[in-house]
Parts: structure tokens; C-alpha cells; sequence
């Protein structure tokens, strides 16, 4: 194992409560009330395709930028002073650290976002590396963001068996897979109604990080 990239939402940071009461509080403000698929369908994408999403299909006469910037307001708060990071994840990557292995973050949570509740948690200096999908052209429908992660670490396709990536999404866990990276599924219930199909397509799940790999052959 030379690195492992990870996400942030429902992978290393227990952040479920709060993107189910923004969605909440940002429709209800238009008079819309949250599809049950709506969150589904927005978690592997950046937060610029999920505004033009959202605008599309709730025929909202507004623009991104302004679904973006009212997005940010209401989260930071929460990453900034509430949001918690996942049992034993922390522990898991001062393991990691202390064995040599390159760390990046691989994330669709914009930069103003992600910084915050990586420094509140003692982790930014952990990682070599920090991506975010609005650094690519795609979200996490597509692989670009785990080959922007492998290329900052420096470490070329050829030795993309030596990357785990782990993801709590069952489309970004297909993303990641298909470069040729080791994928773990960790659960989260955010994304628990895709779990089964997560244990068959992934690598190897866990539910919390005590159950991580240390080396390749664990």
C-alpha cells in the first residue's frame, strides 16, 4: 500500500444530519419539499453539477452561483464547529502516517467547506494532498478526481494497485474502481439502501475504520 485517498461526507466525517437539513431548509424556502431520491442523486456530484441539477429539475429561476454561495452559508457553520469525524477514522490515519503511506482527500465538498472541519480535527497535516470535484470537470460520477489525487501524490497509473481509496457512495466507489485502485465500501446510512450492491462491487467494506487495512493483505 503505497497511499490511500479517502472522502469526506459519510466516509471520514459524520456529516449526514447536516446535508438532509440543508436540503430541507433550502427547498422549503421555495416551496418544494425534498424527493426522496433527490439526495441519492446529488452525493456523487460536484457541487456546481449539483446546483445545475437542482435548477433544472425544480425549474428554479435562479443560477448557480447563487445556489452555491446560499449552499456554503448554511453549511459552514456546521463544518466549521459541529460536524464530527467517523469512530476510530482519526486514529486510522495516524496509523497510516506513522507507516509511511501517502494520504490525500478526494471530495465533493468545496475547498471553503473542507477546510474548516479538517482543521478544527488536527488532520490537514496528515495529508499530502487535498481535491476537491470542483478542481475537475466532472464530479464523482466520473474518475477524474482520484487520478488529480494519484497524480499529486505522485504516483502513476502503473501503480494504481498500490492506492485504497475509500468511499461511502456506490457511484464514486465505481468511479474509483474503474482507474484500477483498491476500493473500500464504508457505511454510512446515508448510503445504506445501496449496501448490498456496495459489499458485491467494491473490494472490501467496513463499517467503521478499526476494520480497515493496514498493509495490502489484510
Amino acid at each position: 500500500m503505497k497511499a490511500c485517498i479517502f472522502d469526506l461526507d459519510g466516509t471520514l466525517l459524520d456529516s449526514l444530519q447536516v446535508w438532509e437539513q440543508l436540503d430541507t431548509a433550502f427547498l422549503q424556502r421555495r416551496g418544494v419539499t425534498v424527493p426522496e431520491d433527490y439526495a441519492d442523486t446529488v452525493a456523487s456530484l460536484s457541487i456546481r453539477e449539483a446546483a445545475v441539477y437542482t435548477i433544472q429539475r425544480f425549474a428554479l429561476a435562479e443560477d448557480a452561483d447563487t445556489l452555491i454561495a446560499e449552499w456554503k452559508a448554511l453549511a459552514l457553520h456546521a463544518y466549521s464547529h459541529t460536524v464530527m469525524m467517523k469512530p476510530y477514522a482519526k486514529e486510522y490515519l495516524h496509523k497510516l502516517k506513522t507507516a509511511g503511506v501517502k494520504l490525500a482527500i478526494a471530495t465533493s465538498l468545496p475547498h471553503v467547506l473542507s477546510a474548516p472541519a479538517l482543521d478544527r480535527h488536527g488532520i490537514t497535516p496528515l495529508f499530502d494532498a487535498i481535491c476537491s470535484a470542483d478542481e475537475t470537470a466532472h464530479g464523482k460520477n466520473s474518475p477524474d478526481i482520484y487520478i488529480l489525487a494519484a497524480t499529486r501524490l505522485g504516483i502513476p497509473a502503473r501503480h494504481y494497485r498500490d492506492i485504497v481509496v475509500f468511499e461511502d457512495i456506490l457511484q464514486a466507489i465505481r468511479s474509483a474502481k474503474s482507474t484500477g485502485m483498491i476500493v473500500y465500501g464504508v457505511y454510512d446510512e446515508a448510503s445504506a439502501r445501496h449496501w448490498e450492491t456496495i459489499k458485491q462491487v467494491a473490494n472490501g467494506v467496513i463499517y467503521d475504520f478499526r476494520e480497515a487495512p493496514l498493509t495490502m493483505d489484510n
